[in-house]
Formats: structure tokens, C-alpha cells, sequence
């Protein structure tokens, strides 16, 4: 039974809901960026490049099979069986990659300075001047007039 005891008090950690949550909200975000990637920033990379779908992209690796009439895009040679070097596809991905990287690293870089921020000592006041010091400094003002 103290397994059981350990796995429960493990389970219900802060850190482990804490992580659990972060996984959803990640899975979900990279969703979005998933969406932004293949359905904002490629159809411009590929009309730049001339085509309209950059996903489609490719090298055969062996021809078509025989008697094949199927349209000869990525997806349905795929599905034919035919080898084919998805290089449009990869460029796509590390796109998506790069982007997911990028918006992630500014995100923890603000995280850490907001709580630098909060875990910034208050500015301690300045010590009192010396009554010996405030005299000395009364005489030399004295003494430039």
C-alpha cells in the first residue's frame, strides 16, 4: 500500500498538475502555430517560389506504378506506395519548428524577466550622512564663497 500512498502524493504535486497543464496548453499552441505556418506563411514562401502548394514538392524515388492515373501530388502517390523524398513537406516542418522555437524562447525570456522583477530586492535607502561629514561639507561651501 505505500506505493500507492507515494504514487498519489506524487500525482497530486503542484509541479505534476503544473506539468500536465503545460502539456495541454502547449499541444493546443502548437496547433496554432501548426495553422499559422501551413496555412499563412507557405502558401506566400510557395507563390514566391512559383508554386501554389509547397507541401507538394518532391522527388520520386521510383516511377509511378503500372496502369496508375491518379493525380500526382505528395498525398496520392503516398498512398500509392510510391517512394518519394518529401523535401517540400521537411522545409515546411522546420519551418513550423523554428517559429514554435522562437515564440517559446521570447515567452520564458519575458517569464524570466518579470520574475527577475518581482524577486528584485527593494532599493535599499541611503545611509544617513555623518554629522562630521555634513560639517566638513558646510565649511568647504563656506569656503568657496
Amino acid at each position: 500500500m505505500s506505493m500507492l500512498k507515494e504514487f498519489r502524493d506524487f500525482a497530486v504535486k503542484g509541479n505534476v498538475i503544473d506539468l500536465a497543464v503545460a502539456v495541454i496548453i502547449g499541444a493546443a499552441f502548437g496547433k496554432i502555430v501548426d495553422s499559422l505556418v501551413k496555412d499563412i506563411i507557405m502558401p506566400v514562401v510557395g507563390r514566391v517560389f512559383g508554386g501554389l502548394d509547397f507541401s507538394n514538392y518532391y522527388v520520386m524515388l521510383a516511377p509511378a506504378p503500372t496502369g496508375y492515373g491518379g493525380p500526382m501530388t505528395y498525398e496520392a502517390l503516398t498512398k500509392a506506395g510510391v517512394p518519394l523524398l518529401g523535401w517540400g513537406n521537411f522545409v515546411t516542418i522546420v519551418i513550423n519548428f523554428i517559429i514554435l522555437a522562437f515564440v517559446i524562447f521570447w515567452m520564458v525570456r519575458q517569464f524570466a524577466k518579470a520574475k527577475a522583477k518581482l524577486e528584485a530586492p527593494a532599493a535599499a535607502p541611503a545611509p544617513a550622512v555623518p554629522e562630521d561629514v555634513l560639517l566638513l561639507r558646510e565649511i568647504r561651501d563656506l569656503l568657496k564663497k
